[in-house]
């Protein structure tokens, strides 16, 4: 599966990207060209192998005199190895982590609240928008080794007025990190300063037909849950969602299940080869609902599915870092591209169908209904915990 050629959206071009294997070169082509400045952020931040090829671009970027600023998560990131450090450093990459950890680790709700969006803007010509972390597509930390296939996942490469929305939100970010970090540093006239520089986003705006759409813990706390209800509630003919962590609240398994009923065909690609049991569990409590509406199930098993993104009626489209899950919709920091354009929409559907059919399997409703009984257990416990998560953050869902 390659990329997509770029789809001619009014007032804007829009690329599919599928895979760090094609989003890498294309971010470090950006980036050697770049002559004033990038920004990146991303959850997580890997120099083991292709990820090594973007930290290596960012470097020389700073060398040759242009500002170069990278937010990492504190938990996705982690520690970086010091000879990476000191190389940063000596580049001039300006590099912060957001909400790192501290004593009290991930038991405080609180620090749930991760920056799990993947942005990128070179001199504010080129922006760059998905669910692909640094990370090299044949390296995971639960595998040892390579990957026998790559991961699944996409991202979209930006031109045209939208590119301004996604820098104004790294902007903000930046400013609003730079403010606290002047204040634990008792510099009052410097965290005044930033935070002028942090003016309140506005709203994003629907440019041509492409549209940025964030969620954050102020002022959009729910807006991709409610893009994404508001296209399934107006879907006519095909819904297809593929999503790593799919637990999705009782209003958006409603829209889907209703879309199922009125005679729309809703597919959904989900993780069959799971990093981690209790979503992957928590998941499967909810097939039973949708399957007995028509829903139908697909789970990826060829490698790690980590897509976020969604087609409908072949011409809306999604791509981005949110989750159809609690920590997404309820407290990261995401950030997804809305695209109203057939051709883009048609490339990134066949490119789903495609992964449904070589590397997924159909989850029959007939043996779910039938699995065994400690399946059934596991799935209802791992959804119980799932929902007292929630009811920790004080959140409704």
């Amino acid at each position: 599966m390659t990329a997509s050629h770029a789809s001619a959206v009014p007032t804007h071009s829009v690329r599919l990207l599928v895979g760090a294997v094609d989003l890498f070169p294309a971010l470090v082509e950006a980036i050697d060209a770049a002559q004033h400045e990038v920004w990146l952020e991303t959850y997580i931040f890997s120099t083991v192998g292709a990820g090594a090829d973007v930290a290596e671009a960012l470097m020389a970027a700073a060398q040759r005199g242009v500002v170069v600023r990278v937010v990492v998560d504190g938990v996705g990131t982690g520690q970086w190895p010091a000879d990476w450090s000191q190389r940063l450093a000596q580049s001039g990459v300006q590099w912060r982590v957001f909400s790192p950890l501290n004593r009290l680790g991930l038991t405080v709700p609180s620090r749930w609240r991760r920056l799990h969006r993947k942005l990128c803007v070179v001199d504010a010509q080129v922006a760059f928008c998905g669910g692909i972390n640094i990370l090299d597509d044949f390296l995971d930390p639960h595998v040892h080794g390579l990957m026998a296939s790559p991961r699944l996942d996409y991202a979209v490469q930006m031109r045209g007025p939208l590119v301004n929305d996604v820098q104004d939100t790294m902007t903000q970010l930046w400013s609003r990190m730079e403010a606290v970090r002047d204040l634990r540093h008792q510099d009052l006239a410097g965290a005044l300063e930033a935070l002028r520089l942090a003016n309140p986003l506005r709203q994003a705006s629907v440019r041509g037909r492409a549209q940025l759409v964030l969620r954050d813990n102020v002022r959009h706390r729910s807006e991709i849950e409610r893009t994404y209800r508001k296209a399934i509630g107006t879907a006519h003919h095909e819904v297809v969602v593929a999503s790593a962590y799919f637990f999705p609240g009782l209003r958006l398994r409603r829209a889907l299940v209703m879309a199922a009923k009125r005679g729309v065909r809703v597919r959904l690609l989900l993780q069959g080869q799971y990093e981690y049991l209790l979503p992957y569990r928590a998941s499967r409590q909810l097939y039973g609902q949708l399957m007995s509406a028509g829903v139908e199930i697909y789970e990826y098993h060829a490698s790690y599915l980590h897509a976020k993104v969604a087609v409908i009626d072949s011409r809306w489209a999604t791509v981005g870092s949110s989750n159809l899950d609690p920590l997404s919709l309820l407290l990261a920091r995401e950030a997804n591209v809305v695209v109203r354009d057939p051709a883009f929409a048609r490339d990134l559907q066949a490119n789903l169908e495609a992964a449904m059919h070589a590397g997924a399997r159909r989850v029959e409703p007939h043996d779910y209904l039938h699995r065994p009984w400690l399946q059934r257990g596991l799935d209802v416990f791992a959804a119980w915990v799932l929902r007292f998560g929630v009811f920790l953050t004080g959140k409704r869902y």
